[in-house]
């Protein structure tokens, strides 16, 4: 059933209510074109128009929260694996407010995500933000982050003001830090044992690497972003699909503000660094990068390699274009960082991006959507 046309926006800056609504109808007209049948958008409509007027604000039904939640995985324009938007599991905890309650379902969907090995893209999708009332955050990018990462080093100094006495070890996991409102103070809490998967790291011709000690976990649930759906927003939502093996190799272990590693690894392989055109960074970029791909998968957790999900990328932007979807894309992210121009997704141009497609991932700090659940960095 198709709504009547939307008027055209006022001149004036439209109040809080009207922004909702506005957005609101935006989101209805997408989930009834989208699911034609499940139920009539115009009563709908009059439902959220009437909440909005006593409220402020609104409540999505569960299935526009699953659509929403995979929409906005569909619009996120850094990621590459999206050809899997549809496949997003999402846990509709809008009920849970409590810290403790909270963190405890953050672990469950790392135990759900983690699978014995076999990721599934997960969201856990939280209560919203309500005029006057902002809802529990996630402080910390990833539900799992290692102290020793310098990317880590702010939330590690806010965990041990807490009164965490870890960080003292190589690859410690970190607490999770919860804020149950805005201006209150964080809660932490260890991360369960049985909820993080990690991968020890080795090399398949060279035994020696294993003394190196290093591992990466196998879930990437980011935890940093709202989720905006129709004028709604979501501040604790953290969602996960898997690695792609370049995230761990090339950025994480190799980036000289990460863990710096390519001079250790050159060194382990004996490679003349005393002059850049040795390419010794490049090679030693990849011995670190087969690395990885090869101990997730002696492993057995899923994990992507760049060739194989750079074709898949182009996949799924010929399927949206068949179903008449642009595809908006950030080029820098979307290109690997190893390898880029032997890859399928370099040599070509993307649909720009929107900054105010919504539904979206959006970075709490910066309010740009951004979010990709498929990995992280």
């Amino acid at each position: 059933m198709q709504l009547p046309p939307s008027s055209d926006p006022a001149r004036r800056r439209p109040s809080a209510p009207e922004a909702v609504l506005a957005a609101a109808e935006v989101f209805i007209r997408q989930y009834a074109a989208e699911n034609p049948g499940d139920g009539d958008p115009h009563r709908r409509l009059a439902e959220v128009t009437a909440e909005v007027e006593r409220f402020g604000t609104y409540a999505h039904t569960p299935a526009e929260v699953a659509f929403g939640a995979r929409v906005a995985w569909r619009n996120a324009a850094r990621c590459i694996g999206r050809l899997y938007w549809n496949n997003l599991i999402v846990r509709d905890l809008r009920h849970v407010t409590h810290p403790d309650d909270i963190a405890r379902e953050c672990f469950e969907h790392l135990r759900i995500a983690t699978n014995g090995g076999r990721i599934r893209p997960v969201i856990s999708v939280f209560a919203p933000d309500r005029p006057g009332r902002p809802a529990a955050r996630l402080l910390g990018e990833q539900l799992v982050r290692y102290a020793d990462d310098p990317r880590s080093a702010q939330r590690v100094a806010l965990a041990r003001d807490l009164g965490w006495k870890g960080g003292e070890t190589p690859f410690e996991v970190l607490p999770l830090l919860v804020q149950p409102g805005s201006g209150m103070a964080p809660e932490f809490y260890e991360v369960p044992e049985d909820a993080v998967l990690e991968v020890p790291l080795t090399h398949p011709y060279h035994p020696g690497f294993a003394a190196l000690g290093l591992r990466w976990y196998a879930v990437p649930a980011v935890s940093d972003m709202s989720l905006e759906i129709g004028g709604v927003t979501y501040p604790a939502a953290p969602f996960n699909g898997w690695y792609m093996g370049t995230e761990i190799g090339s950025r994480n272990l190799a980036d000289t503000d990460r863990y710096n590693l390519l001079p250790t690894v050159a060194e382990l392989f004996g490679l003349d660094t005393r002059n850049e055109r040795t390419l010794w960074r490049d090679r030693a970029l990849v011995e670190l990068n087969l690395a990885v791909l090869h101990s997730y998968e002696q492993a057995g957790v899923s994990m992507a390699d760049h060739h194989t999900e750079s074709q898949r990328f182009l996949a799924h932007v010929d399927r949206e274009r068949r179903h008449g979807r642009p595809v908006p894309t950030d080029w820098s992210w979307i290109v690997p960082p190893l390898s880029s121009g032997a890859t399928a997704v370099f040599h070509r141009y993307y649909d720009p991006e929107d900054p105010d497609l919504r539904p979206a991932f959006v970075h709490r700090t910066t309010g740009a959507p951004q979010g990709c659940p498929y990995g992280a960095v």
